[in-house]
This record gives structure tokens, C-alpha cells and sequence, in this order.
């Protein structure tokens, strides 16, 4: 009877080894093909993630062209250095405010 039980659980045993075997070979072939998609698919920037949104190339550079422009009117325009200085410190506090209300994409 032992010697019965023995050869089932032996005879079991082989059989849980054998489908162990097989599950991996899946997963390694699974593992695999995932490699393999990842390298052949092309990594594209989704965008950001947040609440700031990303202003592009353009945007960016009518922003600081503008600015630079602005500056330099001030310089050319007023003669008082110190209401230079206090144009320019405003201009550069408000900044922000000026390139959200002018290029905020919500509207």
C-alpha cells in the first residue's frame, strides 16, 4: 500500500515538475516578446503630466523675444535709471501672469 502511494506521489510530483517547466518556458518566452516590442517600438514623449502646462518651441521664443523687446523700449524710452529698474523688476513680476492670460490653451 505505502509502496502504491509512493509511486502516485512520485508520479505526481513529475507531473507538477513538468507543467512548472512548461509555465516557464511560456513566461520566458513571454518576457521575450515583450523585449523585443519594446525595443522595436519607438519611445514618443506623451506630453506632461501636471498642472503646468508645456508651452512649445514658439511659444517660447515669441515669450523671450517679446520680453527683450519690452526691456529694451524701457531702456530707450525712460530716462530715470531708477524707474528703469522698477519697469524692468515690474515687467519681469508680472511676466507670468501676462503669458498665461495671453497663451493659457483652456479657453
Amino acid at each position: 500500500m505505502s509502496k502504491e502511494r509512493a509511486r502516485r506521489r512520485a508520479a505526481r510530483e513529475a507531473e507538477a515538475a513538468q507543467r512548472r517547466a512548461v509555465r516557464q518556458r511560456q513566461l520566458a518566452r513571454q518576457a521575450e516578446r515583450r523585449a523585443l516590442l519594446r525595443r522595436l517600438t519607438p519611445t514618443v514623449r506623451r506630453g506632461r503630466i501636471g498642472r503646468l502646462p508645456r508651452r512649445t518651441r514658439g511659444e517660447r521664443a515669441a515669450i523671450v523675444l517679446s520680453t527683450v523687446a519690452v526691456i529694451l523700449m524701457i531702456w530707450t524710452l525712460v530716462d530715470d535709471l531708477a524707474l528703469r529698474f522698477g519697469l524692468v523688476a515690474l515687467l519681469l513680476l508680472v511676466l507670468p501672469a501676462i503669458v498665461v492670460i495671453a497663451l493659457d490653451r483652456r479657453s
